[in-house]
């Protein structure tokens, strides 16, 4: 079964963004936390309405979508966080802002930090492998 749209970059530059699922399955995986991926795998929490519509509706998968598209823009202009083992303070303190009213609120910046840097392994594996089937 297909989960999500037909890949791709939705650009005029081909930078690889059509991959960043990825991240929204690391904050799955590391965080407990991705309104996102709930929402692709059928998985949104209908059983209760309040949780449904603030932790798994629409604010909170846009607060994502957001988070994803803010921390691309950050790694795109640090070699997509290859071989990087830290990400500033500022952007961890911004990401926590923008997840204060969600459930996720609870998690450390440290917690982030290895969530991004556990998604942007994963993305640079999945951009690796493409230049090689490309090849």
């Amino acid at each position: 079964m297909q989960v999500g749209d037909t890949l791709t970059d939705a650009s005029f530059v081909a930078d690889g963004y059509r991959f960043h699922d990825v991240f929204h399955l690391a904050h799955a995986a590391v965080l407990g936390w991705s309104p996102v991926s709930r929402s692709l795998l059928g998985r949104k929490r209908r059983s209760d309405p309040q949780i449904d519509e603030a932790e798994d509706g629409g604010r909170a998968i846009v607060i994502e979508e957001g988070i994803a598209a803010l921390v691309f823009a950050y790694a795109a202009s640090h070699n997509y966080l290859r071989d990087v083992q830290r990400v500033d303070n500022s952007l961890l303190e911004t990401v926590r802002m923008l997840v204060a009213p969600l459930e996720v609120s609870v998690r450390s910046g440290a917690d982030w930090e290895r969530a991004i840097l556990t998604g942007y392994r994963a993305w640079n594996q999945l951009q690796a492998a493409q230049a090689a089937s490309s090849s």
